[in-house]
């Protein structure tokens, strides 16, 4: 046990969660966080990203601007990054997290542990040492600004997204974030055609995000997920 309230656990692919005791609920999928993280996020999200924003042959993506939704473990920003330097894509990310994990509890995890080379234990470090509510710049490819509060205050009134990871814990445990008000800020600060992604494909979430001005599909999950939802600016 790490925190009073967190307990880290192994899932299926090796890779660590955290179990959130009270609320009874896992940060990330026990089949496997890495796996579900690449899947639901990079594969469906980011990279699909820089492919719909390609200006076309010839001209290169200038950047791609993200907004998380529960930065929780640092993993999907963490991940990100490394995609952003891989495929040397711009990328500024905003996320926004109302309990942040304590520096014992993130540097327990063994995500560096789970991709070489070494120094990607760096990039994790910088990720969750960088201040809160201001920019910063944690490498030539990634710039990250963490926002501090709900994610009902603190959606920002200002800038505008290409894609949006909404990564909150489940409609269940916190259907006050998934609702059509909020889901209709978000629609309001993404560029034309942006994209959101998330792991629910509940029937209320697609009705919901629909209301709110998306288009959704259901695409296939990763391991242990039948399916996740993929939602586009009309």
């Amino acid at each position: 046990m790490v925190d009073a309230d967190l307990l880290i656990v192994k899932t299926a692919d090796g890779s660590d969660t955290l179990l959130h005791k009270d609320l009874n609920q896992h940060y990330h999928s026990t089949f496997g966080a890495f796996k579900e993280s690449l899947h639901v996020f990079i594969e469906t999200g980011f990279l699909f990203a820089v492919e719909k924003f390609n200006p076309g042959p010839g001209q290169e993506i200038k950047s791609i601007d993200i907004l998380e939704i529960g930065f929780g473990t640092g993993l999907n920003a963490f991940l990100t990054a490394i995609a952003a330097g891989e495929h040397r894509i711009k990328v500024n990310y905003t996320a926004l997290e109302a309990f942040p994990v304590s520096e014992k509890c993130w540097r327990a995890l063994n995500y560096p542990r789970q991709i070489e080379p070494a120094s990607h234990t760096e990039l994790f470090e910088n990720l969750h040492l960088s201040a809160w509510d201001e920019s910063t710049v944690i490498s030539p490819w990634f710039t990250l600004h963490k926002i501090f509060g709900t994610v009902e205050d603190h959606i920002p009134v200002t800038g505008s997204f290409n894609l949006v990871y909404f990564d909150a814990f489940s409609p269940d445990v916190q259907p006050e974030l998934w609702t059509e008000d909020i889901f209709g800020k978000i629609n309001n600060r993404l560029h034309h055609e942006g994209i959101l992604v998330t792991y629910s494909v509940k029937g209320t979430i697609v009705r919901t995000l629909k209301s709110a001005g998306f288009r959704t599909e259901k695409l296939p999950g990763p391991p242990g997920k039948r399916h996740i939802l993929r939602a586009e600016k009309r």
